[in-house]
């Protein structure tokens, strides 16, 4: 039962986010003639010039992926979920032609593109929260990037242009430099849809004084530090290096303190996406 339920979450989430894929298509790229890339973009090209229904044609050509997903990237969990995706996303789009305008909501181009764009990166974040993919260019740019070693945005950017650029000389040039923003925002969304907003920030301190700024973080910001063994390149000397993670909010108070215990000390600070365990997110929730 234990692994039953984790499972069922994951594919409801996997089911919602194929449906908001499907009524992002319907509602805004469809009527406004934006080809986003991937089999549904093709399929919205061979739409133009057939009848044939875009949701059927998803399907159709994913089967070929699939199998090659099957055979290069393997895996039940793969199979099964892949599978749910295309399945419940190719019907969402053929179905919803009954309940949605075909001309869309707006003409805008611009705001079809931009609300697509949301949409769609939501669902797709929501499909990758439930750990299955969508299933085209999902499935070409993961086996890209283990046959040719290409690395997956890469190989993303390859596969969409592609079909941009057939959409281009289709639909118009217009339409194609509009399907690329919606291609760039979609990504953002669906980064943020499937990792979250909990951005933190990391830092690298090295000071004279790393017992002194470590406990400082400790009894100030009740933060973590881990001592780093350094040695400069540059003049041999070891040196301890304070390596803490705080969030956003945090930053300006643990320069603050550094700099009251070391005026001298040199920090870097990055950005990480997500920070699991103690003071953070549980790790036993994701």
């Amino acid at each position: 039962m234990k692994k039953l339920f984790p499972a069922l979450r994951d594919y409801l989430l996997i089911t919602l986010g194929a449906f908001l894929q499907a009524v992002g298509l319907r509602l805004f790229l469809i009527p406004a003639k934006l080809a986003g890339g991937g089999v549904s973009g093709v399929a919205q090209l061979i739409n133009h010039f057939t009848d044939w229904q875009i949701g059927l044609m998803v399907l159709i050509g994913n089967i070929p992926l699939f199998l090659l997903g099957w055979r290069f990237l393997g895996g039940r969990k793969f199979i099964i979920r892949t599978a749910l995706a295309v399945v419940t996303f190719s019907f969402f789009i053929d179905a919803l032609t009954y309940f949605l305008p075909t001309e869309g909501i707006t003409d805008d181009i611009l705001l079809n593109a931009l609300y697509g764009a949301v949409v769609c990166g939501i669902g797709f974040g929501i499909v990758y929260r439930g750990q299955g993919t969508s299933g085209g260019s999902d499935i070409l740019a993961r086996i890209l990037n283990q046959w040719r070693g290409i690395p997956i945005t890469q190989s993303y950017m390859i596969v969409d242009s592609a079909v941009i650029i057939a959409a281009g000389f289709i639909f118009g040039w217009k339409e194609a430099l509009y399907a690329l923003i919606t291609l760039y925002v979609s990504g953002i969304v669906t980064e943020t849809a499937a990792q979250g907003v909990s951005v933190v920030r990391t830092a690298l301190i090295i000071t004279a004084e790393p017992q002194a700024v470590a406990q400082k973080i400790f009894g100030t910001l009740d933060r973590g530090v881990t001592l780093l063994s350094g040695k400069g390149a540059y003049t041999g000397a070891e040196r301890t290096v304070l390596y803490c993670v705080v969030t956003r909010t945090e930053t300006m108070r643990l320069k603050r303190l550094v700099n009251e215990i070391d005026e001298h000390a040199f920090m870097v600070i990055g950005q990480a996406h997500e920070a699991l365990g103690e003071g953070f997110t549980p790790l036993d929730k994701e």
